[in-house]
């Protein structure tokens, strides 16, 4: 029974987004990330990675990239050709550019690029609110820290080296968390409309659900479809502003359908000669982009 009114069904395939890709043959996942390739190479091929698949498996996960490498490979090349390889990871529901090995030797060439922070990555997502300043860097480390509520769960979290002093509004040191990981991220905004911002983002370090982090609890702004990140202490949906919701044609009580809007857009490679590669974000993205009146740059 497919809904009448476009919303109803807008909605309806945003929530089936994350479930489809887990409900196919791995020959047909295998099939889908073919069609999906944007280039290859002999030391590589770079796929636009979908909405809601997962790169490594794990529990309830029943389709990822990791598990279809060896059939990916083969339909790529032929039947002798060796798996695939993994060079760096995306969440499971960021989109866009992502690259894969041919060989051992060069999926390690290019997690020591990765891992030595050669790699250019550009990100866009779609956030609520309007960055202050608009553009700059946050540069505040990151932290895994269990949250206390009546559902106990994990989050990464910022763990700054300075605070303000409330009594004469100083700004001190702190001890330094020993677990805490360096995390730098610029950005930029490209537009903004509907109480809502289209950022560029460039990553200069790589921590677990950084960009997500330094959005929401740095600049405020966390990322629209981010109900992770939009409160602490709670897993709710994310609380959306009325004109957001007006524009977006969406009740609240609906919002927890709305998948999270952050896009692997650029990366730039430098192997050998630089190689550059750019995805266009998804549907779903594009189709939000309208509905908000955020205008993507033509450059």
């Amino acid at each position: 029974q497919i809904p009448k009114d476009p919303t109803q069904r807008w909605l309806r395939e945003l929530a089936a987004l994350s479930q489809q890709l887990q409900q196919v043959h791995p020959n047909v996942l295998a099939k889908i990330l073919k069609q999906r390739t944007v280039y290859q190479n002999e030391e590589i091929v770079v796929i636009d990675k979908p909405y809601g698949l997962p790169v490594h498996g794990g529990p309830g996960i029943k389709n990822c990239i990791a598990d279809v490498l060896p059939i990916l490979a083969k339909m790529l090349e032929n039947m002798k050709a060796e798996p695939l390889h993994l060079c760096h990871r995306l969440d499971k529901e960021t989109t866009g550019v992502m690259v894969l090995a041919r060989s051992k030797e060069a999926a390690e060439k290019i997690r020591l690029l990765f891992k030595t922070r050669q790699v250019e990555k550009i990100y866009w997502a779609i956030v609520l609110g309007d960055p202050d300043p608009v553009e700059g860097v946050v540069e505040i480390p990151i932290v895994e820290k269990e949250v206390q509520s009546h559902q106990s769960h994990y989050k990464m979290t910022l763990a700054p080296n300075y605070r303000l002093c409330p009594e004469d509004g100083k700004v001190v040191k702190i001890r330094k968390n020993r677990n805490a990981e360096r995390a730098v991220t610029r950005y930029r905004r490209l537009a903004s409309a509907s109480a809502c911002s289209l950022l560029e983002l460039q990553p200069i370090t790589g921590v677990k659900h950084q960009i997500r982090v330094h959005l929401a609890y740095g600049l405020g702004c966390p990322i629209l479809g981010d109900h992770k990140y939009s409160h602490w202490s709670k897993l709710a949906p994310q609380k959306l502003p009325e004109l957001t919701l007006r524009r977006l044609k969406l009740e609240q009580s609906k919002a927890r359908h709305l998948p999270l809007h952050l896009h692997a857009h650029r990366l730039c490679l430098p192997l050998g000669q630089p190689l550059d590669f750019v995805c266009k974000p998804p549907l779903f993205f594009q189709k939000t982009l309208r509905k908000l009146e955020l205008d993507i740059p033509k450059d």
